[in-house]
């Protein structure tokens, strides 16, 4: 680790972090003209490069409005198109915050139909197959989709991004292995949505009941919640009775977005598929999210600067350059109640690699 990195780390961890309210927010985009200009949407470059090459982005999000905001613009060009899941569950001040935030961004939009999300359960992968849906309706006819949680950010600017799914040529990327005994549990078994006593409100609970085999003899495969997919395998999800009867095999599953994607693109035929005879595709493999479980700090990475959450590392500043150099496309988590810094320091970052990125791969340049 580097030591002046620990030191700012320290440093902002004895202050006290005040955190920017949602009605803040509510006030900035009441403004759509001063909002776009305060936060830089109008000086917005895009190359010629990144014009020709649209990223669609499906955001599922509860809480934490300008974290929210920060990770749109983090990652925003005119040229992609940002569909923005809330939960129904969400406070009001957040959803206007929200509701806001599209208001005033032209390419930002709120998908038509919202869940009550519940942690592990059928809810979180539905969030994002409605944005998928309202996506493929949209006028922006884009390449690749990437779907987010509130605690993500990127680890590359949008120009660096479009140059690396290029590179894909029409294959997905994601996680995708053949699971555990232990994961084997989270779909053997029927699994009831129960209220629970703490933050999760509700979660799936197993019974003893046991599922029938999934249909059309589908070999399951295990990963996570995250992908990058194209927009042909899109649209065979749209429209495939197979992905239909998956689908509604797995809502009494536990934590179904983590098998159902990574079987999807296993199925022979689908656009981008990969071959079930492949070895499995690990999640350090997968450029799509680098999350640091607590379990492997020292053994496969640095241990945690910041907090742990879940057996989950909430990143801090001392990581910054281990993040930046893994070659990973997003991570997971950041807070900025944990540690502002690091944050701060990604989007400044971001912002110095997307222009000078932007000066390489194209002498023309166009605002918005």
């Amino acid at each position: 680790m580097d030591p002046v990195e620990v030191g700012k780390s320290l440093i902002i961890r004895r202050k006290q972090v005040v955190e920017d309210k949602d009605e803040s927010l509510i006030n900035l985009t009441s403004n759509c003209p001063s909002f776009i200009k305060s936060r830089g949407y109008d000086d917005v470059c895009v190359s010629e490069e990144e014009r020709d090459f649209p990223l669609a982005y499906s955001l599922v999000v509860h809480k934490s409005a300008w974290m929210v905001e920060r990770l749109v613009r983090a990652l925003y060009s005119p040229s992609n198109i940002y569909c923005i899941h809330y939960d129904q569950k969400s406070s009001a001040q957040f959803i206007l915050a929200i509701e806001g935030l599209a208001r005033c961004l032209p390419n930002v939009f709120i998908a038509s139909k919202r869940e009550s999300v519940y942690y592990a359960s059928i809810s979180r992968l539905k969030a994002d197959l409605n944005c998928l849906s309202d996506l493929l309706e949209s006028e922006v006819r884009w390449k690749y989709v990437i779907n987010l949680c509130g605690q993500d950010f990127p680890l590359k600017s949008n120009i660096e991004l479009v140059s690396e799914v290029k590179k894909l040529k029409g294959a997905n990327m994601l996680e995708t292995s053949r699971p555990s005994d232990h994961k084997k549990q989270r779909y053997a078994f029927h699994h009831e949505l129960r209220d629970a006593n703490f933050e999760y409100q509700k979660l799936p609970v197993k019974t003893q009941q046991v599922k029938t085999p999934p249909p059309h003899d589908i070999e399951v495969f295990s990963g996570n919640a995250y992908f990058v997919l194209s927009w042909d395998f899109v649209v065979h999800l749209n429209s495939s009775v197979v992905v239909k009867d998956f689908l509604a095999w797995s809502e009494d599953t536990y934590s179904p977005d983590e098998h159902f994607w990574a079987t999807l693109v296993r199925l022979p035929g689908v656009p981008g598929e990969v071959p079930r005879s492949q070895p499995d595709i690990t999640d350090l493999m997968s450029k799509t999210r680098l999350v640091k479980w607590q379990y492997l700090e020292e053994n496969l990475y640095p241990p945690c600067s910041g907090q742990h959450v879940r057996s989950v590392c909430i990143f801090g500043a001392a990581e910054l350059r281990w993040l930046l150099n893994y070659g990973h496309w997003f991570a997971n988590k950041f807070d900025p109640k944990v540690d502002p810094i690091l944050i701060q320091c990604l989007e400044e970052k971001l912002a110095e690699k997307q222009k000078l990125f932007q000066l390489v791969a194209s002498p023309t340049c166009h605002k918005g």
